[in-house]
Parts: structure tokens; C-alpha cells; sequence
């Protein structure tokens, strides 16, 4: 017998019969158990929203078509992300997140929700293709040491002001941005799309290896360090471990795979022109990508490194700006795309104490010119990126305009529009978006600017981001201030 059934039952009774499985006291228990859960859900998605309101990560207002009526968004100039020119005398037409037509100017259907851009130019959403989504908006010691939910928090909250920067993808070439992108997609926070590698692949002593060297040697009863359990890096000797820490990173949601094929200008311990990773172990990574329908980047700057990482089927090449032209007429040769960075020693640049750093930012700076002219002289399939890392974001914008200088402003766009969105292709199914991305055409997802300024001229309008009057990501407007 139950023992609240026998405790409030009269001894005076005959028998004792207990109530808790009739039919009437189990419906009313699910009634009860429903009315919690449903409290306990609202407590706990309060309790979610406010937390993430409290670092500026609360979901943004945003505006999709109104009672699924298309949306047509006219009186517009239009710069396609493919033509290097810009055309008057047509409309867009967005449906379902979708670009659905470009019509001529008027005729378009009648039942749509008008958006009059007042004359204003219509680009499409931009792309960068080196970013590193969970290091951009903290310290290095930061990121090697703070709690991983303040770390993704102010991750989220980056996300937020990289999307109102005007970016509406990004590729993310190492970290742990796996849960980030997922909370974006379902649209728990507000933030670009985000294509991800995962951790970065590097060798014993690579760019990717962040332990001290009080910590060596690693033994194989030892746990994995900071950076491995966290997913920024992972460390990977001979063409097993290569194909294991690959494989895992495409089981995590990998859209390309990222290897260190050569040293960086801060690295503690690898010499900027160093060689990172055989032939053989970075074949094995390649392998392993393209048996899952997808590629491998590599973080590299010398002729060597890059020579290497071509022969291996490496196809695309992050920074090598100390490449020379024979490497360069390679990556034509061998249709591998160029991922550039402007690292221009300037006033967006890391600043570095150590002379040797110093000494192979001021090279890597000098090579980054001739990296622009090579590329646009040998029409190498070249794309934009950032590479911001520990606070720098706020520059994210900035640096697209510095290309300008090395070609026209809509030769720029189209590097981190239309040429980007080619390369964010080759992810394949890995990509996980339908629709192509950085063009405005028939089919392509609807991410589009609506921006103040001569993009035919010059990029300085890009410095400020009041410049830009309407932000659309897959058919929803983030921004409207037209």
C-alpha cells in the first residue's frame, strides 16, 4: 500500500485501497508534471536569454517578409558579387530567404513588401575567409586560461557585431566554434554564417602547438593540453595521428580541415621559415577531407611550405606572403586558391616586443605587397580574409578597405563576395547551406547590404558602419535604418 494512502486513510474503514493509480489520479498527476515542465522550460529559457542579454547576446530583432509576402527591394544600384561593374534599372525579389528574381525595375509583382533603398547601392553580404571566430575578441592569456562559457559568451557576442559589420559569413580556420555556429543557425544569437575547420591540426613544435616547453616531453598516459581540450589546436605526429585528429574534426562538423604547414611571425618556438608536416602526413589529411567530400587549408608563408602543401593537394593557402613568383605561377597552374590577409605593419597590426617577431612581421609586411600585385598579375583564384585575433575585431572592416589600394574598390568587393563564395563552395555538402553565397543571383541565399557610398570610387565608406543602411542574412533584415 502506498504510504500516503495509508497515512490518510480512516482506520475505521474496511481495507485500505490506494488512489494513486486510479485513472482520476493519474491524470491528474500529468497535468501537474506538464504545468512543471512547462514552468521549469520558460524558467530555464528566461534564465538562457538572460544570460546571454547580459553580454549583449540577447537574439536581435530582426524582420522577415510580413505574412510571407515576397519582399522587393527597389530604386537601387546594384553591384552583383561576379561583374565588376554596377548596373541600374533592376530589383530584387526575396523569398524564403532566397534571391527568388531580379526583375526589371517595375516589373515586378504587386503583392510584395517594398523596400525603396533610395538609390542607394545593393552588395551582397561580405565574406571573410580567415577568421577565427572564439580568439577575436580576447587576450591571448585569455583564451589559454579563462572558463570556456565566458570565452564562447564573448564569442557570441562578437558574432553579434562581426554580422553588423556587414559580414554575413565568415570561415573559421581554427577554434571551437562548432557550438557558436549551431546557436547562429537556429537563431539563438544573432551572428554570420559560419563555415568551420575546427581545432588547427599542427605537428609536435608547429605553429598550432601552444604548450610551454616546461611541459615536455608529452608522455602517452598524459592528458591533452588546455588548447587540444578546448578544440583550438590539436597536435598530430606521422600520417595515423594525422588521419585520427582529421577525422575527428570532420565527426565534430568540419566544413574544410586546417593544418600548420609552416611557422608564424609569433610563434614561441617554430621559426617563421620552418617546414611543418611531411608530404605523406599532409596527403593524409588531404585524404581524409576529400574522402568526406571536402579540403584542407593550411597556414603557411614561405615558397617551400607552399610548394609542399600544393604537392600534397593542399587546396588552399593561408597568408604565403613569402611566396615567390614561380610559386605563385604553381598555385595558377595548379588551380589553388590564395587565402590573403593585408599584414601591413600599420596601425591594425599586432605589436610584438621580441625582435625576431619583429623582424618577420617587417618581412611578412614587405611580402604582402607583392602578394596583391602577383595575384592580381597572374589572376590567381584569390579570396579576403582577416586573420584578427585577441581584441582586434573592431578592425574587421577597416582592413577590406585597404585593398584598394592595390586594385579598384569593386576588384576588392569581388574578393570578398563573389571569388570568397567560390571557394566556400569546394566545402560541398560540408558547407551545410543551400544557395550560393557572395552573389546576388537567382537562387542565392539573400544576404545583402544595402550601403551609403561610391563603391565604384573608393572602400572608405566601409570604416564606418553607419554607412550601412540595411544588413539582410538569408532573407531577414538585422539592420534597417533606410
Amino acid at each position: 500500500m502506498c504510504q500516503v494512502c495509508f497515512a490518510t486513510t480512516p482506520a475505521s474503514e474496511e481495507g485500505h485501497f490506494c488512489h494513486c493509480s486510479t485513472p482520476e489520479t493519474l491524470a491528474g498527476m500529468r497535468r501537474i508534471e506538464a504545468d512543471l515542465s512547462r514552468r521549469q522550460m520558460l524558467g530555464g529559457m528566461a534564465a538562457v536569454v538572460g544570460m546571454f542579454a547580459g553580454f549583449g547576446l540577447a537574439p536581435k530583432t530582426s524582420y522577415a517578409q510580413t505574412d510571407g509576402k515576397p519582399m522587393l527591394l527597389t530604386n537601387l544600384r546594384l553591384f552583383d558579387g561576379e561583374k565588376l561593374s554596377v548596373r541600374d534599372g533592376i530589383d530584387i525579389l526575396v523569398q524564403g530567404g532566397r534571391i527568388v528574381a531580379l526583375p526589371p525595375r517595375g516589373q515586378a509583382p504587386v503583392d510584395v513588401e517594398r523596400v525603396d533603398c533610395g538609390g542607394r547601392t545593393v552588395i551582397p553580404g561580405l565574406i571573410d575567409m580567415h577568421w577565427h571566430t572564439t580568439l577575436a575578441a580576447v587576450s591571448q592569456l585569455a583564451a589559454m586560461t579563462q572558463e570556456p562559457g565566458f570565452l564562447h559568451l564573448m564569442a557570441g557576442r562578437e558574432a553579434g557585431a562581426t554580422l553588423m559589420r556587414g559580414f554575413t559569413t565568415v570561415r573559421d580556420v581554427g577554434g571551437p566554434a562548432f557550438g557558436l555556429k549551431t546557436a547562429i543557425d537556429r537563431g539563438v544569437v544573432a551572428g554570420p554564417r559560419i563555415f568551420p575547420s575546427g581545432a588547427i591540426i599542427s605537428q609536435t613544435s608547429g605553429h598550432g602547438d601552444f604548450r610551454f616547453a616546461n611541459t615536455l616531453p608529452r608522455m602517452p598516459s598524459e592528458p591533452a593540453s588546455y588548447a587540444e581540450a578546448q578544440g583550438v589546436a590539436v597536435i598530430a605526429d606521422g600520417v595515423p595521428e594525422v588521419l585520427r585528429r582529421t577525422r575527428e574534426q570532420l565527426m565534430k562538423g568540419a566544413s574544410q580541415i586546417k593544418i600548420t604547414a609552416g611557422g608564424g611571425v609569433a610563434s614561441q618556438y617554430d621559426p617563421l621559415e620552418s617546414l611543418q608536416f611531411t608530404e605523406a602526413e599532409m596527403k593524409a589529411a588531404v585524404d581524409a577531407a576529400s574522402d568526406w567530400g571536402t579540403y584542407v587549408c593550411a597556414h603557411v608563408y614561405t615558397a617551400p611550405g607552399i610548394q609542399r602543401c600544393i604537392a600534397a593537394g593542399v587546396k588552399s593557402i593561408e597568408h604565403g606572403q613569402l611566396a615567390d613568383e614561380d610559386t605563385v605561377r604553381m598555385m595558377v597552374d595548379t588551380d589553388t586558391w590564395w587565402s590573403l590577409q593585408p599584414f601591413l605593419a600599420d596601425e591594425d597590426a599586432n605589436r610584438y616586443s621580441d625582435p625576431k617577431a619583429v623582424a618577420a612581421q617587417k618581412a611578412v609586411a614587405e611580402g604582402t605587397v607583392r602578394a596583391f600585385e602577383w595575384a592580381e598579375k597572374h589572376r590567381v583564384n584569390w579570396v579576403f580574409g582577416t586573420d584578427i585575433l585577441y581584441g582586434g575585431g573592431e578592425s574587421q572592416a577597416r582592413q577590406l578597405t585597404k585593398l584598394a589600394r592595390f586594385m579598384s574598390p569593386l576588384s576588392a568587393l569581388y574578393r570578398a563576395t563573389g571569388a570568397a563564395g567560390e571557394l566556400l563552395a569546394l566545402s560541398g555538402a560540408r558547407g551545410g547551406y543551400e544557395g550560393r553565397l557572395g552573389v546576388i543571383a537567382e537562387g542565392a541565399q539573400a544576404d545583402l547590404l544595402v550601403v551609403d557610398g561610391d563603391v565604384e570610387s573608393d572602400l572608405s565608406w566601409l570604416a564606418d558602419s553607419s554607412n550601412l543602411r540595411l544588413i539582410m542574412k538569408g532573407g531577414q533584415v538585422f539592420k534597417n535604418s533606410i
